[in-house]
């Protein structure tokens, strides 16, 4: 494991602040069956298109999303495909560190 720095830690914080809304979770975990369009992803979240796109630009800012642009369509896709690990190691801690699988 690296060496922690202040500067270390300031990208990890913007790494989970990134995950840290219910929209932004929900969107990474949709992105963990593969990339999506944006206009799925305003369906998915049922948020107007403005409010999707600030979601999704901090998520990119932050190192979580890669995006592609093909035409009018702009697809989005996960930058690593450890978010499920992570996830997992999270739901543990939500169960109150309990060794299950689920709560």
């Amino acid at each position: 494991m690296p060496k922690s720095s202040a500067k270390t830690s300031e990208r990890r914080a913007a790494v989970i602040k990134a995950l840290g809304h219910p929209s932004r979770l929900l969107i990474a975990e949709a992105l963990m069956k593969g990339e999506m369009c944006v206009c799925d992803l305003k369906d998915l979240v049922g948020a107007d298109m403005s409010t999707v796109s600030k979601h999704l630009t901090l998520m990119r800012e932050a190192g979580v999303l890669n995006c592609e642009k093909r035409g009018l369509n702009i697809y989005y896709s996960l930058a690593c495909d450890c978010l499920g690990d992570f996830l997992r190691c999270v739901d543990k801690l939500a169960c109150g560190g309990k060794k299950t699988t689920c709560c």
